[in-house]
């Protein structure tokens, strides 16, 4: 059994939180009543996952996506009123880490991806350093040979625009909602990014600059993170360990 305040300097130890400017509160977010056995992990703190939670007796959830946000409605009503609920009502501990998850080198959601699909890193590039360059294990006879293998190891259809049938030799890479960052990969000289979303700019800059662009999904890209770091936290504490994965198209 640990303290929750023990586990929340573990994590922050890990992740420096300090170090970031994010878009919301890192580290507990929702405090429960107990001292933690079974830390369960997830992406997101969805109803779902809270539920699953509860179903499995668990004690704190550690996510890539909490609840609260910058900008948002501070109103605890509707679905907001009910995540809240079954948390306290439970007395489960909820941690979310967001940008400090992303970025950790050896356990973050990039770094996890890159592990899952063949990647090494090389440097970072992009605003506070989210974003990883690297080369596959091999050399790709075109984007849509390598669009392939991501799409089976991740097991979610990827989209892939322009790239002009070139060999795949450098990758850039920043999982999530990371489409802001392709002028900067292109300005690296990669052969292809790779993140979870497209907007309708990055099309037009793909088929126009012969640097293509892979949306492999939000959630699918984001989903390793989590559990290496909690699974990593957990060991070195003594806890119970569990990732839950509640499936998510987008």
């Amino acid at each position: 059994m640990t303290h929750v305040q023990d586990l929340t300097l573990a994590f922050d130890a890990l992740l420096e939180p300090e170090k970031f400017r994010d878009y919301g509160p890192n580290g507990l977010q929702v405090e429960g009543d107990r001292d933690v056995k079974l830390l369960v992990s997830g992406v997101t703190a969805s109803r779902a996952l809270i539920e699953a939670a509860i179903d499995v007796h668990a004690d704190a959830i550690f996510v890539h996506h909490g609840l609260f946000w910058r900008g948002q409605d501070g109103r605890v009503v509707g679905w907001m009123r009910e995540r809240l609920r079954l948390l306290l009502l439970h007395g489960i501990h909820l941690f979310a880490y967001h940008l400090p998850l992303d970025a950790h080198a050896e356990l973050g959601n990039n770094a996890q991806l890159a592990k899952v699909l063949g990647f090494q890193m090389e440097a970072r590039f992009g605003e506070q350093s989210l974003g990883f360059v690297g080369a596959p294990a091999h050399t790709w006879a075109k984007p849509q040979a390598l669009a392939d293998h991501v799409a089976h190891a991740l097991g979610h259809p990827v989209v892939c625009v322009g790239g002009n049938d070139k060999p795949v030799r450098r990758v850039a890479w920043c999982t999530g909602g990371a489409q802001s960052y392709f002028e900067a990969a292109i300005a690296l000289g990669v052969d292809v990014f790779i993140t979870g979303e497209i907007s309708e700019p990055q099309a037009h800059l793909a088929k126009e600059t012969g640097v293509a662009f892979m949306a492999c999904g939000h959630h699918a890209t984001e989903r390793y993170g989590a559990p290496a770091v909690a699974a990593h936290v957990a060991q070195a504490l003594g806890l119970q360990h569990r990732f839950i994965e509640i499936d998510n198209p987008a």
